[in-house]
């Protein structure tokens, strides 16, 4: 009778896209920072808020996705089934946490675009103080 190998492939996946999350999402809300702080022109506190609520949001998200798919269905009873598995669900996982690294950018640059239009559109409506 073989053991299963399942165990062991959960304890490699799990730290793997549990790392892969952190790094990603450190590295795009340190820079979402800059922003954010441009978006909300210069208000830091409010704009540090809201990009710490967004990095919560891209975890929990992130992570919950990361936990969803981590069933692995049937039995593992090699090496090499497990390495094409781990690669397949971490794979997958990557390209989903690229999509929502990407996803986030747009959401920054959008965000960026509004608030100047919108102090564009401000600036338009301000009378200047007549000459004498």
């Amino acid at each position: 009778m073989k053991t299963s190998l399942n165990f062991i492939a959960y304890l490699i996946y799990l730290p793997i896209v549990i790392v892969l999350t952190w790094y990603v999402a450190h590295i795009l809300f340190k820079n979402g920072k800059i922003f954010m702080e441009d978006i909300f022109h210069g208000k830091i506190t409010i704009a540090h808020a809201t990009n710490k609520l967004f990095e919560t949001g891209f975890y929990l998200l992130n992570l919950g996705f990361a936990f969803i798919i981590m069933e692995i269905s049937g039995e593992i009873y090699d090496n090499r089934d497990m390495l094409e598995i781990l690669s397949t669900k971490i794979g997958g996982f990557s390209i989903y946490l690229g999509i929502m690294l990407f996803f986030n950018l747009y959401l920054f640059f959008r965000g960026r675009r509004v608030s100047k239009q919108k102090a564009r559109m401000a600036e338009a409506y301000i009378i200047p103080p007549v000459q004498k």
